[in-house]
């Protein structure tokens, strides 16, 4: 059996690509396709990466 992952998904359904990112969340669409498989490691990287893209306060416009 799979142990739930304990990394919650940085979605913020505002799921909208703009120049090659999401919107909401800051991730590729690379990234939002892997979540699902990603290990807890990969899934931080994930979340690290993508809350670096987006400006200070949250949500990319």
């Amino acid at each position: 059996m799979l142990e739930a992952s304990r990394i919650p998904s940085p979605c913020r359904n505002v799921c909208r690509l703009r120049r090659g990112l999401c919107i909401g969340c800051g991730r590729t669409p690379e990234e939002i396709a892997a979540w699902p498989t990603a290990t807890d490691a990969e899934r931080r990287a994930i979340v690290a990466a993508a809350a670096a893209r987006l400006p200070r306060g949250g949500r990319g416009r």
